[in-house]
């Protein structure tokens, strides 16, 4: 015989509107409920590739759940520290004192991945005339060195300079590797994402920007020496692959731990020629 609370707690269960009924994880094509969702979270430069796998991988694993968010790679491994991410995309290495929040934070070195591989491409105008710079002409140019492209053998006409802002890892890439660690020109005009860095240059025929080599479209693309006394290299597979383009990086993944479970399945994936073949779709290069 069932007591008077528990035929009220019946009652109130089953009355109960739809609204307020616990919710289940959404059914797949089988008919199985859906695993957890695995999140991803950082690069701009990556967002859009880490966005395809999740497509793809969602297309043929239909139980699985991947959500891809930008917002920078500092973004991401912020969110990595703090526990509300699954995996941070990043276009640069994480810095000492990064590793030492997260192990701080979570008693172990975060896991690195690198998942595919970049040239950092160099934008000018389609109309601009040179073909190549050189590394220390770029770092002449984005400190405010050099500010009229005659300087370099163009046009009379005042350098635009557009950069990206500094939780980007593209911009801690750049000013590590191109500036020597010197700050920006304070004329450099800083935009979200390396899209928005296409699209001012695409307007401004006397601008110049760096990015993601998927990225360039509508512009021209710049060879880069390492020195003058280098030959300037074109940014493709070939030279990407065996490091001659100077600009070249590794795209990662980052995590508070080895990867296991539904993470472990879609990062094997991603690293599985099915995942490796979309990188080159993209625009950037596998890392196999």
């Amino acid at each position: 015989m069932k007591t008077f609370a528990g035929l009220m707690l019946l009652l109130v269960a089953v009355s109960l509107p739809a609204g307020c009924r616990p919710k289940r994880a959404p059914k797949g094509e089988d008919g199985t409920r859906a695993s957890r969702s695995v999140t991803i979270k950082g690069s701009d430069t990556m967002v859009t590739l880490g966005q395809r796998w999740a497509e793809m991988y969602m297309k043929e694993h239909p139980n699985a759940v991947v959500q891809v968010t930008g917002g920078g790679s500092g973004t991401g491994i912020s969110a990595l520290i703090n526990g509300t991410t699954d995996i941070c995309q990043s276009s640069r290495a994480v810095k000492d004192k990064e590793i030492q929040l997260v192990k701080a934070k979570l008693g172990v070195e975060p896991h690195e991945i690198a998942v595919a591989r970049d040239g950092l491409a160099v934008y000018v105008g389609d109309t601009n005339p040179l073909e190549a710079i050189s590394m220390a002409q770029l770092k002449d140019i984005f400190t405010g060195k050099v500010v009229n492209w005659k300087e370099l053998g163009g046009p009379d006409a005042n350098i635009i300079v557009y950069s990206r802002e500094n939780s980007s890892g593209t911009y801690v890439f750049f000013k590590d590797h191109v500036l020597g660690g010197d700050d920006f020109a304070a004329k450099a005009q800083t935009m979200p994402g390396t899209a928005s860095v296409v699209n001012a240059v695409a307007k401004e025929k006397f601008g110049i920007g760096y990015g993601g080599a998927a990225y360039a479209e509508g512009i021209k693309v710049l060879k880069v020496k390492k020195d003058e006394a280098s030959p300037a290299v074109e940014v493709s597979q070939a030279t990407v692959k065996d490091g001659s383009y100077p600009l070249s990086r590794p795209l990662f993944f980052y995590l508070p731990k080895p990867p296991e479970g539904q993470v472990k399945a879609f990062i094997d994936w991603v690293l599985s020629p099915s995942g490796q073949s979309l990188v080159s779709e993209v625009g950037y290069f596998p890392v196999l």
